[in-house]
């Protein structure tokens, strides 16, 4: 069944609900006017008509939440009046709930009618792929815009978003068409993501409704509608009761900061990297210490890497991390970097042999039939014989292969050097960070091997790879129960063979069981490959091993795995390992034994003098107490798919923005579920 139909008059409708999404107006300007009169104005996000400025008025962030996304004529009107106020917030954030995904086209042709829309409805349907079941983080104007869309039914998607939110847009088919979306537990949930004051707006008036608004905590008021509408609802949310402590939170979060503040992160690889980027983006100071003489020293320093989700049948947690990863990464990557130069997110083809398990039956015959499940993902399509012949790929009838639209490649310390970049990040090479104290005054300090201080923060986030467990441990004895092991990696490089050779080598990136990413271009910047273009293979995983020397055994490793993997580009390489022009590199990363990272704050059972554990510091109201440490560790091999993302996520969790995944998910990360209880 389509989700959407449109009439000869150019009105949207839902043949799944039988009703229509908006009236067509005047013009084809109805929807547009709605979307201001009602929900902008009702939520005083336009100045108003007796010139009052909009709400949002000087704020450092604003965030709206949805109950029914539809064909986002809500959002789009929204973001081009943040776009056209001079006194607007420095971030939105938009989350909004959607069962029934439109496809790109309707929010084109939803758009179609009002010329200041088309560029955004244009910019929004070029990121509108694999919206699968959950939470998706859609990052628009380079990253100011944040769009959370839930896909899935309208209350178990509203108890997976996250944040204090400041307006409220009330939207859906008729409380006759889907009561669900008016019925009291929906609107109690809708109400539980709101600030005390925030101001909420709808077209329905039914009278049950205000009657559930009200018991919700809402000051309701009927006001003049929008025709045909006589009517529209504005409410404020002014609950006489008092709100549960944070306390009560599975998780034990501390309270969100009151305003930004200065941070001090140890770390600068991808992971300190990206959680220097996502505070400052959020007006915190940065100062970011690291023992390298450049930043990216350790495994992010790797020339090059894929990014690509990982799949499996139940669609279980990883698969959605690194699918929302990857589309962090890739987006971050766009908004910083050269496309085709330092990434390319032109897809990566997955192969395996059909006795290899990390392809299940199960999942190839779901995706073959083409079946209306999780399996059925618009990002990882089975690839066609005929595309990858075309590419020099031979995939037999015994072997099985899928095409990630939503991945690519990437220059890990290229993408470093960027974030670090960002106004309100200080970066410090060659500080060898010996210990980490918590001061008199309730600040952190980091001290060198003599002793001397390096840096002072309000708050600490740790992000050092293998050397996490050694700083945490000196922090809190207790910090033994972070079972952070060493995985080192080595990978090989050289130069492309040349002339026909050339075609050998996919013009995708290939994984399965190693990896290739060929043709990639050089670069005559210090330090890098050179001006001619390269591959990369790899990359071994050698647990336990914290020496990143390069290793023989390992070079001949990846040549045999280049070798099952992809064939014919073995061949064409196969000259290049006894020349010596297949050059290694390799690095020591960090993982946990659930293979997923620790992020969050160091919640210890474990008392250390001058510094609160989480529960302590939401029960004490004592000064001069440093809050406990943050980590954003542990990413093994997937440290260029997560580390974005996870540097979002932990900010986020610090400044109690909306979340970028469902607050289930974020939890399977939380740092301390490794702590004994």
């Amino acid at each position: 069944m389509p989700t959407v139909l449109w009439r000869d008059d150019g009105t949207p409708t839902s043949p799944r609900f039988g009703d229509i999404y908006r009236h067509a107006g005047v013009g084809g300007a109805g929807g547009l006017t709605q979307a201001r009169e009602v929900f902008l104005h009702g939520c005083r996000l336009l100045p108003g008509h007796d010139g009052s400025p909009a709400a949002w008025a000087g704020a450092a962030r604003w965030a709206v939440l949805e109950t029914g996304f539809g064909l986002g004529l809500n959002f789009l009107a929204t973001w081009q009046a943040w776009a056209a106020d001079p006194t607007r917030p420095g971030r939105l954030y938009y989350s909004a709930v959607e069962a029934f995904v439109p496809e790109p086209a309707d929010l084109i042709r939803s758009a179609a009618p009002f010329p200041e829309l088309h560029a955004l409805a244009a910019e929004l349907a070029a990121q509108w792929r694999g919206l699968l079941p959950g939470l998706h983080r859609i990052a628009l104007v380079e990253g100011r815009v944040q769009l959370t869309l839930a896909v899935g039914e309208v209350r178990p998607m509203l108890a997976e978003l996250s944040g204090a939110h400041d307006s409220l847009y009330l939207d859906g088919f008729s409380p006759e068409h889907n009561p669900e979306m008016w019925r009291l537990p929906t609107l109690k949930a809708a109400s539980r993501l709101l600030r005390h004051g925030a101001h909420a707006a709808t077209w329905c008036v039914a009278r049950e409704v205000r009657e559930h608004l009200t018991s919700c905590g809402f000051q309701v008021e009927r006001v003049p509608g929008v025709p045909p509408k006589r009517h529209a609802l504005h409410a404020r949310y002014a609950p006489h009761w008092a709100r549960p402590r944070r306390a009560a939170d599975p998780e034990g979060l501390p309270p969100p900061a009151d305003r930004p503040g200065h941070c001090l992160v140890v770390g600068a690889g991808l992971a300190g990297a990206s959680v220097a980027w996502g505070l400052a983006a959020r007006g915190w100071q940065v100062t970011v210490l690291d023992h390298g003489a450049q930043p990216a020293a350790g495994a992010s320093g790797l020339p090059a890497g894929v990014v690509a989700p990982h799949v499996s049948p139940d669609d279980r947690p990883v698969s959605r991390l690194t699918r929302a990863g990857a589309r962090a990464t890739l987006a971050r990557a766009q908004a910083l970097l050269r496309e085709g130069v330092d990434f390319s997110a032109g897809g990566v083809l997955e192969r395996h042999a059909a006795d290899q398990r990390r392809l299940p039956e199960a999942r190839q015959n779901a995706i073959d039939s083409e079946a209306q499940t999780c399996l059925s993902l618009p990002a990882d399509r089975p690839i066609t014989q005929e595309k990858a012949h075309a590419a020099g790929v031979l995939l037999s009838s015994t072997e099985r292969a899928l095409w990630h639209a939503g991945g690519g490649w990437i220059r890990p310390a290229t993408l470093v050097r960027a974030l670090l970049a960002a106004p309100g990040i200080t970066w410090r090479g060659g500080a060898q960070v010996a210990r980490l104290v918590a001061t008199d005054t309730g600040r952190w300090a980091a001290q060198g091997p003599d002793g001397a201080v390096l840096a002072e923060g309000d708050q600490l986030v740790i992000a050092a790879g293998p050397d996490s467990q050694a700083l945490l441990a000196d922090i809190d004895p207790g910090a033994a129960a972070l079972p952070l092991h060493a995985l080192r990696g080595q990978v090989a490089f050289g130069p492309m063979p040349g002339g026909a050779a050339d075609a050998a080598l996919p013009p995708f990136p290939v994984n399965g069981h190693g990896s290739l990413i060929g043709h990639l271009p050089g670069d005559d910047a210090p330090g890098s490959l050179g001006a001619a273009p390269w591959w990369i293979a790899g990359s071994t995983f050698e647990r336990g091993n914290r020496r990143p020397e390069l290793l023989p055994q390992d070079h001949a490793t990846n040549r045999q795995r280049l070798a099952e993997l992809l064939p014919a580009a073995a061949r064409a390489l196969d000259a290049q390992w006894p020349d010596g022009r297949a050059q290694a590199w390799a690095a020591v990363r960090a993982t946990l034994p659930d293979r997923l990272p620790a992020v969050g704050v160091w919640q210890s059972e474990h008392p250390v003098a001058g510094v609160f554990t989480t529960k302590e510091a939401i029960k004490s109201e004592a000064k001069n107490t440093a809050p406990a440490p943050w980590l954003c560790t542990g990413f093994g091999a997937r440290g260029l798919t997560l580390s974005v993302l996870c540097g979002d996520l932990l900010a986020a969790w610090l400044n109690g923005d909306p979340l970028p995944v469902e607050k289930s998910l974020a939890r399977r990360l939380w740092a301390g579920r490794w702590v004994a209880t």
